[in-house]
C-alpha cells in the first residue's frame, strides 16, 4: 500500500538528484532512503528506478508515481495546513497568483482592504505564477488566480471582474501619438517592448500583428512595467498595455494610448478559483472588493 512517506521519497529523489540528497531533504538516513526504496518496489511488484552509474533514473512506472506524488503532497499539506489553521482560531491564508502583470498596481490597491476587513487572513502574492498560474491553481499552491486568459477546465470557475482595452503606448512626440487608432504596418519599423513570454502569449501579436503576417524591427523583453514606460517615454521603443494602467501613468510620464487597429483589442479580467472553495468568504469578498474598486475608478 503506497503511503505519504512513499510519495515524499519518490519527489525528493528525483528534487535533489541522489539518495544523499533526498536523505538530507527528509532529515533521514541514507540507508532508510535505500531500505525505503526496496519497501515500495516490493510492494508494488516492479523497479521504479534503475541505476545509471551513481544516479537514479525513473522507469515509466516511476515517473507516473512521481506524477501522483506532484499532484497530490501539495493537496495533503493544503489541506493540514488549513485545519491547522482552524484549530488555532485562525481564518486561513489567501494565495494569489498573476497572470497579469500590469495588474500588479491594480491587485495592490486591492491588498490593504482585505488585511483591514478580514484580520484573521493572510495575503500572499505568488509572483513566480505570473504566467502559468493554472498548474499551481491545480496544485494548491495558489487560491486565486488573477488572468486575462482563463482556461475552462473542470474544476475551476472563473468570475469576470472588468473589461480594457489593449493599447499601444507611445511617446508623447512619437509619430503614431495623435492617430486615433493605428494598422499593423506601423508597427514594423520600431522597436515593441514586452513582458518577457512567448509572442503567442502576448494580445499585440496573437491578436493584431500575427494574422497581418507583421514583425517589429526589434523585439525587446522587459520584466518590469514601470522600465518599460521608462523606455517608451525616453523614446526607445512602443508597448502595449491596458489603457487604464497608460492613464495612470499618463500623468507621470510623457506616453499616451493608441487603439490597435479600428475596433481595438478588448479583453476582459478574470479571477480564478476552484470550485471547491467557492463559497469561502473571504474569497467571495475578494472577489466583491475587486469589482467595487474598478467601478469606483471609473
Amino acid at each position: 500500500m503506497l503511503e505519504r512517506s512513499h510519495l515524499m521519497v519518490v519527489r525528493e529523489i528525483e528534487r535533489e538528484g541522489s539518495l544523499t540528497g533526498a536523505a538530507n531533504k527528509l532529515f533521514l538516513t541514507q540507508s532508510a532512503i535505500s531500505h525505503t526504496i526496496k519497501k515500495i518496489e516490493q510492494n508494488l511488484g516492479m523497479n521504479l528506478w534503475i541505476r545509471e552509474g551513481r544516479s537514479l533514473k525513473l522507469t515509466q512506472a516511476g515517473q507516473y508515481l512521481l506524477a501522483v506524488a506532484n499532484r497530490i503532497l501539495p493537496q495533503l499539506d493544503y489541506a493540514e495546513e488549513r485545519l491547522r489553521q482552524y484549530a488555532q482560531g485562525e481564518r486561513g491564508e489567501l494565495r494569489i497568483g498573476m497572470e497579469c502583470h500590469p495588474c500588479y498596481q491594480w491587485l495592490l490597491k486591492l491588498v490593504s482592504p482585505i488585511l483591514s476587513a478580514w484580520p484573521d487572513v493572510e495575503v500572499d502574492v505568488k509572483q513566480k505564477f505570473q504566467f502559468g498560474g493554472l498548474g499551481a491553481l491545480f496544485g494548491y499552491e495558489i487560491d486565486l488566480l488573477v488572468t486575462p486568459d482563463p482556461l475552462y477546465k473542470p474544476g475551476l470557475h472563473y468570475e469576470p471582474v472588468f473589461d480594457y482595452e489593449q493599447v499601444l503606448v507611445v511617446n508623447r512626440s512619437h509619430r503614431l501619438a495623435k492617430a486615433k487608432f493605428i494598422e499593423p504596418e506601423d508597427v514594423a519599423s520600431e522597436v515593441l517592448i514586452t513582458y518577457p513570454v512567448s509572442v503567442e502569449r502576448l494580445d499585440i501579436y496573437n491578436q493584431f500583428l500575427a494574422p497581418a503576417g507583421i514583425s517589429p524591427k526589434r523585439h525587446r523583453p522587459i520584466e518590469t512595467t514601470d522600465i518599460m514606460l521608462q523606455m517608451v517615454a525616453s523614446g526607445r521603443g512602443i508597448t502595449a498595455l491596458p489603457r487604464w494602467l497608460v492613464e495612470e501613468y499618463g500623468s507621470k510620464l510623457d506616453v499616451v494610448p493608441v487603439s490597435l487597429g479600428k475596433q481595438g483589442i478588448h479583453k476582459h479580467i478574470f479571477l480564478g478559483i476552484r470550485e471547491a472553495d467557492i463559497d469561502i468568504d473571504y474569497l467571495r469578498a475578494f472577489v466583491e472588493l475587486a469589482r467595487q474598486l474598478h467601478n469606483s475608478n471609473e
